[in-house]
């Protein structure tokens, strides 16, 4: 007669371990967040707004700002269309799915078994068969389980989980980039725009004033020496613009692998540069660790590299795995599952590790060794965040006296030509001076052009550098599959 209290000992057993294993402990240092290098405010120019600590001072579409419906549509294509975030986006869901996979070491595995065979005994082995033939026929239910006696999979859980929000900011942070990028190129782009209007109007200019020599040389008022300066300046400026179309050009090319198409399928028309460019509200610098991605992406490695020590900690613990399985096991299929035919078994093994050569330790130290990178990181883009709003915020500012200096000096030389004209006209001077003063009018006004569209890059920088319009939330997926077998 089968003994009832040993099945009651196992079963109680089985429970106990268990309680155990659900409520075991997860050995290795509990997260916290990196202390990181910070100051009371940035260097905040006269006219500039200091944002709250409340809300996000920049929209969600901050580009909006430079009120500039082109850009708008390019900015929203990144977004959608640009390969590189899509591949981010895509790193994201893959760290997702690990998170789940680690998820599942929690529990334990069942399956169906079911084999069948046909033997012929050794007449002369140890269990003697005389040659015996016969069927092995069986069919189980399997069942395997690793507690999570020290916390290992939870670690890994929470490693995984960290990674995962880490890419989740690394996918905004892509973008933000990548849109950022896209607005430099954007304003450089219409810097060169502009800078071409402006030669069109100098050539047209130098073609009237060689004209003009030639005319004087027929009257006998105009040297040779005249004439091959107009032709000299005519010329040069037609170089110039030449130039312009080349960089123009590469600009357009670049704005079309960034919203993800091929450059010889996209064309921008020029458009004027403009006057305007926005000044977005400051934060204070603790605010600032909160709003840029980038910053998140390097606080959450941290809190992943620090999860990982618990798992290295963890191998230093003896394993439990729980097995059993439950079924029959017959000579024929024919009655395999009669109530006689049933088996089943029910076992643990407990594993100590007790040498491998340092290879636990050397983990252990490779795990603590990569938290103190981590968290080396994580104050270092800190630092470098906190560079690049003093860098473009300085930008600004300089550029913005600039500008007044550079237009009063563009209004100067545009008075001397025309003096500088009327002089030559009458005679009083000769035509290297008109030469000298178009030249310098024409540099003057490059100038004026080229810190205007510094200055529209530096405000996109400083956008960017604020965190742009990030909220700290996650990504929306906007990448399908499109191609392929899936």
């Amino acid at each position: 007669m089968k003994n009832p209290y040993r099945w009651s000992w196992s079963l109680s057993s089985l429970v106990s371990l268990l309680v155990l294993a659900l409520s075991g402990c997860e050995v290795g240092p509990d997260y916290v967040k990196p202390t990181s290098p910070t100051a009371n405010s940035f260097r905040v120019p006269v006219g500039w707004k200091v944002a709250s600590t409340q809300g996000t001072p920049i929209p969600a579409r901050w580009w909006t700002l430079f009120q500039d419906t082109t850009l708008d549509q390019l900015e929203i294509q990144v977004a959608q269309a640009n390969q590189t975030v899509a591949q981010q986006e895509a790193a994201w869901r893959q760290s997702q799915a690990l998170v789940r996979s680690t998820q599942a070491g929690l529990f334990p595995t069942l399956g169906l078994f079911a084999a069948e065979s046909r033997n012929r005994a050794s007449a002369n082995g140890v269990v003697l068969g005389n040659g015996l033939i016969y069927n092995n026929d069986m069919a189980a239910l399997q069942a395997n389980w690793v507690p999570d006696l020290w916390g290992s999979v939870r670690r890994s859980i929470e490693a995984n989980q960290a990674s995962a929000q880490a890419d989740a900011n690394q996918v905004a942070a892509t973008l933000l980039s990548l849109q950022s990028l896209l607005a430099v190129d954007y304003y450089q782009l219409r810097t060169d725009d502009a800078e071409s209007a402006l030669l069109m109007e100098a050539v047209k200019a130098y073609k009237k004033s060689l004209d003009l020599t030639i005319n004087r040389k027929k009257f006998g008022v105009a040297a040779d020496t005249d004439i091959l300066l107009a032709e000299n300046q005519l010329e040069t400026a037609r170089a110039q613009l030449i130039d312009v179309e080349v960089q123009r050009s590469q600009m357009e090319h670049a704005i079309a692998v960034l919203i993800g198409k091929v450059p010889s399928q996209f064309r921008l028309p020029p458009l004027p540069l403009g006057e305007g460019y926005p000044k977005p509200p400051l934060t204070i610098p603790s605010v600032l660790l909160e709003r840029r991605p980038d910053i998140a992406v390097a606080e959450r490695q941290a809190a992943s590299a620090s999860a990982n020590i618990g798992v290295a900690q963890a191998a230093f613990y003896p394993n439990l795995t729980l097995s059993g399985n439950y079924g029959y096991q017959n000579a024929a299929y024919s009655n395999l599952f009669a109530l006689p035919n049933q088996n089943w078994s029910i076992g643990s093994q407990l594993f100590q590790p007790l040498y491998d050569a340092g290879l636990r330790l050397a983990n252990l130290d490779q795990a603590r060794a990569g938290f103190d990178q981590t968290v080396a990181n994580y104050r270092q883009v800190v630092l470098t965040a906190f560079q690049n709003v003093e860098d473009n915020l300085a930008a600004e500012e300089i550029l913005t006296r600039e500008i007044v200096v550079q237009q009063r000096a563009v209004k100067a030389a545009a008075r001397t030509v025309i003096l500088t004209d009327q002089q030559y006209r009458s005679g009083t001077v000769d035509y290297l001076n008109v030469v000298i003063t178009q030249t310098a009018l024409l540099t003057g006004q490059v100038s004026e052009v080229t810190l205007r569209g510094r200055a529209f890059v530096a405000a996109a920088q400083l956008i960017a550098a604020l965190g742009g319009g990030w909220d700290g939330g996650e990504p929306p997926v906007q990448q399908t599959q499109q191609d392929g077998v899936h």
